[in-house]
């Protein structure tokens, strides 16, 4: 999970991206970048950390140009603490090439063996996103004919991307000299959207990971980019798009309007907001169903993706809801940030009880999922500590048992409560008195209601169905070896579990 940002535009774009950046920092918080295009010449500044961190009014007076992309970091591939792993990338031939990629190939190892004995490339860090800008600058230079690049060559560029590349990507570059480039992976996993403004000096083009970015910076929704296809706006703003994948299919990353992305965002056609009330709905329904025994007094969200779905499922229950934590809005967002022992320790930093609404109370605490259990031990205990008589636990998402590929950094099953693991044991797990998981098949339900033409969604990390068709046990096994190796420690193996995965074709 990344945010990505692209624009052509009329007028000098470095405070735009700046902005977009702010606005999607929830998608990364380990690293930024910025590029802009001043005809042929590209200005280019990132480091790791915050936006607000990274750029300087020194550093956003050399961003100078029309043109740009912009991207912070989540790290799931690579190195979290290289600042050679900033995005954007850039390759200087055949043509002078920039790119920020959201999301996760899965056959980077073999790519990377392509590039090096066939294609006669060097990847120069272990990001797959350099690998994924390599592959698109071979296949520009294998369709160019003399070293001119026109639209349609640019889309052949990008079918080659697609039969060559596995797993997930959303992506923006831009091509020197040309313009902004844009596209989606053939299964729609990893959202993208793109819009446009009117202006006195001609239409503007924003593209961005959510629909969020385009209302911050005045833009009006288009549509999403869709599964396979392509959009290129050259420097004059002249707009041009293709569906450049044999046989795509929308399949989006459920998690997405489970936690990762903005309430306020809308990814192909579908309410981030609208889904998690339902999920509140359909969540206690199953209580009201299944737990009519639980003696709850009171419902508390855990802030803040939880909210909008412990506010339907109080309404639901017909018990008052209260806030009962408070969140320093100056920490992160624990989930993404690397390492158990700096997301223990930052929840503390990050919530703070309020006593009265825990003293002597049996407390129902919705949180949208549980995937490591580190977050949710230490807010029970919170809890308890603040006088809570008893504590049920319920989670927006059914329980996470299987690693997640596709650019979601939770690849490993040492770091998954839930796998191997029954509710009785992760309740006891966690400290709860009672644990409640949504069932997949509602939460299925609850996204697909919001737009009944999406049909189909990428689960995996619930069901253990790949949609990509390329994912075995031995390429999970080989992930969590490599993370291991890399110093996350050592846990329960993905041989030792026996996952049962299946296999899309």
């Amino acid at each position: 999970m990344c945010g990505i940002l692209g624009v052509v535009a009329k007028t000098a774009v470095n405070q735009l991206l700046y902005d977009g950046l702010l606005v999607l920092q929830h998608r990364g918080q380990d690293a930024a970048g910025i590029v802009t295009a001043e005809g042929a010449t590209f200005h280019m500044h990132k480091a790791k950390g915050f936006v607000r961190d990274v750029f300087r009014t020194r550093d956003m007076r050399t961003l100078l140009g029309a043109c740009g992309i912009a991207h912070t970091r989540y790290p799931t591939a690579g190195s979290a603490s290289s600042a050679a792993e900033s995005q954007p990338f850039y390759v200087n031939s055949p043509f002078g090439l920039v790119l920020g990629h959201n999301g996760n190939l899965t056959n980077t190892a073999q790519l990377k063996s392509e590039l090096f004995r066939q294609d006669l490339r060097h990847v120069n860090t272990n990001s797959d996103s350099e690998v994924l800008l390599n592959v698109l600058a071979h296949e520009l230079q294998e369709g160019a004919a003399n070293y001119k690049l026109d639209p349609a060559t640019i889309f052949a560029a990008v079918s080659g991307v697609h039969r060559r590349c596995r797993g997930a990507y959303a992506v923006v570059a831009m091509v020197a000299g040309y313009g902004l480039l844009a596209f989606r992976d053939p299964y729609g996993i990893r959202p993208l959207v793109f819009g446009k403004q009117e202006t006195d000096h001609g239409t503007e083009y924003l593209v961005a990971s959510e629909s969020v970015a385009l209302d911050a910076l005045g833009y009006e929704l288009v549509r999403d980019v869709a599964p396979g296809e392509a959009i290129f706006i050259d420097e004059d703003g002249n707009f041009y798009s293709q569906q450049c994948a044999a046989s795509p299919s929308l399949n989006p990353c459920i998690f997405e309007y489970v936690y990762l992305a903005r309430p306020d965002s809308v990814i192909d056609g579908i309410s981030v907001y609208d889904t998690r009330l339902r999920m509140g709905e359909s969540l206690g329904d199953k209580i009201k169903r299944e737990h009519g025994n639980l003696d709850i007094d009171v419902v508390i969200p855990i802030p803040d993706s939880s909210r909008p779905s412990a506010m339907q499922l109080a309404n639901r229950l017909n018990l008052p809801y209260r806030e009962g934590f408070i969140k320093n809005r100056y920490i992160g967002r624990t989930f993404i940030m690397p390492g158990q022992a700096t997301r223990r320790k930052s929840v503390r930093q990050k919530l703070n009880a309020i006593g009265m609404e825990f003293k002597g109370k049996n407390v129902l605490l919705v949180d949208d999922s549980i995937v490591r259990g580190t977050t949710s031990r230490e807010i029970v205990q919170m809890a308890r500590e603040a006088g809570a008589r008893k504590v049920f636990f319920a989670s927006g998402a059914p329980p996470v048992r299987f690693p997640n590929v596709y650019g979601i950094d939770m690849p490993t099953c040492e770091e998954l409560i839930a796998t191997g693991r029954s509710d009785e044991e992760i309740a006891r797990e966690i400290g709860a008195d009672q644990l409640v998981y949504q069932d997949l098949d509602a939460l299925i339900e609850d996204v697909h209601s919001v737009n009944p033409a999406v049909t189909s969604f990428e689960a995996s990390c619930f069901s253990g169905i790949y949609v990509t068709g390329d994912v075995t046990q031995e390429y999970l096994n080989d992930v969590e070896a490599q993370r291991r190796d890399g110093g996350r420690g050592a846990g329960r193996s993905a041989t030792q579990l026996d996952l049962n995965l299946e296999v899309v074709d």
